[in-house]
């Protein structure tokens, strides 16, 4: 999905592309030392939807086979049934992964034993293998049980009305005891709200407020406050379209905008040096080395068996 930026994005996005236009700021300064401490350390790699790229999405299948590529983690998708299962699945419908059609919302449990949740998925070769050998739609509850101790564990809360999807996924934390093995997002504030409630719960700030400062950085060079959340996530580089306002209309021109810098990561730090910062998104080599040069705690990776550097 595209964001509308201002005309004074595109100054943004000129500074983001050119170190040379914000070394010499005030923030960069005071942390140019900091950054190049924190970057000496390696990010987490982080399966994104357990490695949508090389396996069906969010299915156990998925996690098996990123575990086995060497991730730190796993980022889980969960929608909840409507008889307050929570399950891994992302889109909107069914039947953008499925045979099957309808929102995970409207159906039990029982209704999605069936699914075979990579009829779908292609391979390199354009096949589907999975239509022969199908994959479910795994419970949280699964998964959980299937990442071992150590590996961190994200979970991306896809639903809405929040109530519905949050209560469903606390009872399963609470009866798994795993609070403290979980990091918890959404890009729903009420989502994140009702999560920011829960004691002991590691909530990423909301996804506008991180937005919020990471232009505010871009832009006006200024940290104006710090996160509101136990950690923060947003894609490395983002689609975006500038959009400038004239009189008589508007012009607008797609960009692709690299909002973290080392001065947002400063920002971010500012009150918690150590900050867990999530950069979304990374799937080349380059991109993984900007990551690392910048600070990031943990990256997110669709493919793992592509991204996982080789050990030894």
């Amino acid at each position: 999905m595209s964001r509308r930026l201002s005309l004074a994005a595109v100054v943004a996005v000129l500074a983001c592309a050119v170190p040379a236009l914000t070394a010499g700021s005030p923030a960069s300064a005071r942390t140019d030392k900091a950054a190049a401490d924190v970057s000496r350390t390696k990010p987490l790699i982080i399966a994104h939807r357990a490695g949508t790229s090389d396996a069906p999405e969010n299915t156990l299948e998925a996690v098996e086979q990123s575990l086995k590529a060497g991730v730190d983690g796993e980022w889980l998708s969960v929608q909840a049934t409507r008889d307050h299962v929570p399950v891994l699945y992302r889109p909107a419908d069914l039947s953008a992964l499925t045979e099957g059609s309808g929102a995970v919302a409207d159906k039990d449990l029982s209704d999605l034993a069936a699914l075979n949740a990579g009829y779908r998925f292609k391979d390199a070769a354009g096949a589907y293998p999975y239509r022969t050998h199908p994959v479910r739609i795994p419970t949280l509850a699964a998964a959980l049980d299937a990442v071992p101790e150590g590996k961190q564990i994200y979970l991306d809360l896809k639903q809405t009305p929040a109530p519905h999807v949050v209560d469903a996924v606390a009872r399963v934390l609470d009866e798994k005891k795993a609070w403290g093995r979980v990091r918890l997002y959404s890009t729903d504030a009420d989502v994140t709200g009702l999560l920011a409630k829960i004691p002991g719960a590691r909530v990423a700030e909301s996804r506008d407020a991180t937005r919020q400062r990471l232009a505010e950085v871009a832009l006006e060079h200024t940290c104006k406050s710090a996160p509101g959340g136990s950690w923060a996530g947003f894609e490395l580089k983002r689609q975006m379209v500038l959009r400038e306002q004239f009189t008589l209309g508007a012009g607008e021109s797609p960009v692709t905008a690299q909002l973290w810098t080392r001065e947002a990561v400063a920002c971010f730090r500012s009150a918690s040096p150590r900050m867990p910062i999530v950069m979304l998104g990374v799937n080349t080599p380059a991109d993984l080395r900007t990551a690392t040069r910048l600070g990031a705690g943990a990256v997110l990776v669709d493919s793992p068996r592509h991204m996982v550097p080789p050990t030894g």
